[in-house]
């Protein structure tokens, strides 16, 4: 890594705690740059203004979500070829993932520039709306073929199934900083996992797969 891309991932780090932590309003660039120890110039070599290190933040955090969701939910398709059991594995592991940040989690993005919007330009905003849209897509997909398998024990609309997922997700990271009880997440995540595997357990009334 150069000198100048190494200068760049520490100032994006040093502004993604910030935001993270004050807010985007909050973060100014001065204290950026005198945090990374470089000139405003320097600051502008690097991003043309906040707006765009915004952009280059979010797309960065996008492909840190994706990576480990690739990971983890890969693993767990080696485990079991059952679509069913593939997203509570995945699930599971997510949870052992996020217990395992003794700190809790740092804070997401998506949510931190949603409560911002207005500062940002539009580019930004379609971009994190993608961002949530990605997360639909992705649990879409698993939770169709599990549907494909399984009978639920009730009907309901996958996209709203799937946009669950986020939202306890979302949820569980809001609470387990406020109540600075990094536990917080990871449990929300297996109560999840348990809301999920009793939508599809099979009973006398349920015929439990599908023929």
């Amino acid at each position: 890594m150069g000198k100048g891309v190494a200068t760049r991932e520490r100032l994006m780090d040093i502004a993604e705690a910030a935001i993270l932590q004050k807010g985007f309003a909050g973060t100014s660039i001065e204290e950026l740059i005198a945090e990374a120890g470089i000139t405003k110039s320097g600051f502008f070599y690097h991003f043309r203004d906040k707006n765009q290190l915004a952009q280059r933040l979010l797309e960065r955090h996008l492909q840190r979500d994706e990576t480990i969701l690739d990971d983890v939910f890969g693993r767990a398709r080696e485990l079991t070829d059952d679509p069913l059991h593939t997203l509570l594995v995945g699930l599971k592991l997510l949870a052992e993932l996020m217990a395992d940040l003794k700190e809790g989690h740092p804070g997401c993005l998506v949510a931190t520039y949603c409560y911002n919007e207005r500062l940002f330009d539009q580019d930004l905003r379609d971009l994190n709306r993608q961002a949530v849209l990605a997360w639909r897509i992705r649990f879409r997909a698993m939770i169709d073929a599990i549907n494909l398998r399984y009978l639920p024990r009730e009907e309901i609309d996958p996209d709203h199934l799937a946009d669950m997922i986020s939202t306890m997700v979302e949820g569980g990271i809001v609470m387990s900083k406020v109540l600075r009880a990094p536990l917080v997440l990871p449990q929300q995540i297996l109560l999840l996992r348990s809301y999920i595997r009793l939508l599809y357990c099979p009973n006398e009334d349920n015929n439990a797969e599908r023929v």
